[in-house]
């Protein structure tokens, strides 16, 4: 007979990290990753279910428009926040991530340590300059959040480590963000494409700070720093024609695969598509 899984269930986060430093545990927030993936089959390692653990459930919006979103509030909760104005497409995202029932239990920190290349929470993150909180027993450490998903289902999070916080920085008053998002239909659905874009504005209507990041279109949502570079300091009335004019280069490092959702082609196409939408809504 088979030994039974072991699952803890801790309420303080000191409790996960001891949990964690003692041997390595596969960690359950929400589950809408875990257990669909495992229907049938035992799990390799013990359970850590950090969902009573409220500390990793604070969402704090400070008053210069900083986030601090805990690994795990739920989409749900963070589609519910009142976010700055510049956040808007982690809240566009926030109600496009699966379903409702989805929404009520699948976590950010989930969404980002389960590293899918379609996950929709990692482009308007990663436009977003978001960093990312990792803590063990012996300390604490941030990345930039480009550095912790590195792959297909791969992230740096070290065994002994738990993702406790997403930060996202503040923007001026003039910081505006969307997120696009094609797929067969609108929910319940893995995404072909999608596109996020964050531009902050001078007080002459000049392009700042720039954020554009792409998904469901390489092994990891990577951002686009020729398009970024392209449009640092144009005027509103320029940034889509100086976008257009390096777009065929700046889409260069992505690698989409051709699966039953659409060809590589078909993909690029649609990257192309939505950036200029996307870029066209905020200017």
């Amino acid at each position: 007979m088979p030994a039974p899984m072991q699952y803890v269930r801790p309420v303080r986060l000191d409790a996960a990290l001891q949990a964690l430093a003692r041997a390595p545990h596969r960690v359950l927030a929400g589950g809408t990753d875990l257990y669909p993936a495992h229907v049938g089959r035992p799990l390799p390692q013990p359970l850590l279910d950090v969902s009573a653990i409220d500390e990793l459930r604070r969402l704090e919006v400070s008053p210069d428009g900083a986030l601090r979103i805990g690994a795990a509030v739920t989409w749900s909760e963070l589609a519910r926040t009142a976010l700055p104005a510049h956040c808007a497409a982690l809240a566009q995202a926030a109600r496009e991530i699966g379903g409702m029932q989805i929404q009520n239990r699948g976590t950010v920190g989930g969404n980002l340590c389960n590293a899918s290349p379609a996950a929709d929470g990692i482009p308007p993150l990663l436009a977003l300059d978001a960093t990312v909180e990792l803590a063990s027993a012996s300390g604490a450490r941030t990345l930039p959040l480009a550095q912790f998903v590195l792959g297909n289902r791969r992230t740096a999070c070290r065994p002994n480590e738990l993702l406790v916080a997403v930060h996202v920085p503040a923007r001026s008053q003039q910081a505006r963000s969307v997120f696009l998002k094609l797929g067969h239909r609108r929910y319940l659905v893995i995404s072909i494409a999608m596109v996020a874009v964050a531009l902050d504005f001078d007080e002459a209507g000049r392009v700042a700070c720039c954020g554009v990041a792409v998904g469901a279109c390489a092994a990891a949502a990577q951002r686009l720093p020729a398009v970024e570079a392209a449009v640092a300091g144009a005027p509103r009335g320029e940034i889509v024609s100086r976008a257009e004019s390096v777009l065929d280069a700046a889409a260069a490092p992505l690698s989409p695969i051709d699966d039953v959702r659409g060809t590589r082609a078909y993909r690029l196409d649609a990257v192309r598509r939505l950036l200029v939408r996307a870029l066209r809504e905020l200017a």
